[in-house]
């Protein structure tokens, strides 16, 4: 493909059209950061088109306007908290507490492991024998804290 006649094309363009471009992804991958990075770049070709900047300048320009049109996003994010029905969506540790299960490894000395699923965690609770069912009663990271069931 011939792309030669990309080849004059006038550096306000090029903002201009990472602009759209951009805007396009935010639609195709929404995460609702594209769009303020699209708003930049076409700031950026706004301001290039009015007072010719050499590129050094252009890169600064559109790093000073992607942080400024970042900023409301932070805000906004913060302002307007998404409700869920499942506030332990992505903490899995805590998704597990109520829960029985069985000791993998005996819990001596307040250590041990237990079998949840299929996998093996960590966990600390007084002392129980291997095969033992136990009550998952809080989580703390990688650790589950258990009581006899």
């Amino acid at each position: 493909m011939n792309m030669a006649f990309l080849d004059g094309l006038a550096p306000q363009w090029w903002w201009l059209i990472a602009g759209v471009v951009l805007g396009i992804l935010e639609l195709l991958a929404p995460g609702f950061f594209l769009v303020w990075m699209g708003a930049a770049a076409a700031a950026t070709g706004i301001v290039v088109a009015l007072v010719p900047l050499p590129l050094s300048y252009q890169l600064g320009l559109f790093a000073v306007f992607a942080f400024a049109a970042s900023l409301p996003d932070g805000y906004i994010i913060r302002a307007n908290p998404v409700p869920t029905s499942d506030p332990n969506l992505n903490a899995r540790a805590s998704r597990l507490i109520g829960q029985t299960v069985v000791v993998e490894s005996a819990i001596e000395n307040g250590k041990g492991r237990v079998l949840v699923g299929d996998g093996v965690w960590n966990a600390r609770g007084p002392d129980a024998p291997a095969g033992a069912s136990v009550l998952i009663t809080a989580a703390d990271g990688t650790c589950l804290t258990v009581e006899p069931a």
